[in-house]
């Protein structure tokens, strides 16, 4: 009988606007593929239980936690990190918002954060209520929420009137 965590699996997917295929553990998590295989260390892995949202990337434009999901089941998909989300200019406005409001603190837990705060600013606009409740998902422990609400708040209302 061979061992299922041996075998490896060819995947395909685009990361950060650029195709990447590798042969992949069946058993090995996005989040470690993205740091250690591909070197985008902008990826934080917290607890590893899908609880900080530390490791957050955005998968066909949702946030996803990358440490509870295999990177065989990114095969197919488009892939963000914090590194393709600024390269791209997508997010730029959320953090010089991020810069200005002190929304920073030490910074572990921002790469997470800025792209579930990514998956928000592309649906409709929120309340600060709603903000908040989105990102129950993302742990600072710095514990300093007013400041990243504050600068979310301001950059979907901006955006919402330039829509208008």
């Amino acid at each position: 009988m061979s061992d299922p965590a041996g075998e490896l699996h060819e995947i395909a997917f685009i990361l950060n606007g650029e195709t990447v295929s590798a042969a992949v553990s069946a058993r090995m998590h996005l989040g470690d593929f993205i740091r250690e295989v591909m070197g985008k260390t902008g990826t934080h892995i917290g607890c590893e239980h899908g609880v900080c949202g530390a490791c957050n990337v955005t998968i066909d434009g949702r946030s996803v936690r990358s440490c509870l999901m295999l990177a065989v089941q990114a095969d197919g998909t488009h892939v963000e990190t914090i590194e393709g989300l600024t390269q791209s200019g997508i997010i730029a406005d959320l953090q010089q918002e991020f810069v200005a409001r002190n929304a920073l603190q030490c910074g572990y837990c921002t790469p997470g954060i800025l792209a579930t705060a990514a998956e928000m600013l592309n649906g409709p606009s929120l309340s600060r209520e709603n903000i908040r409740e989105a990102l129950s998902g993302n742990f600072c422990r710095c514990t300093g929420y007013h400041a990243i609400v504050d600068a979310i708040e301001a950059v979907m209302a901006r955006r919402v009137e330039a829509a208008s």
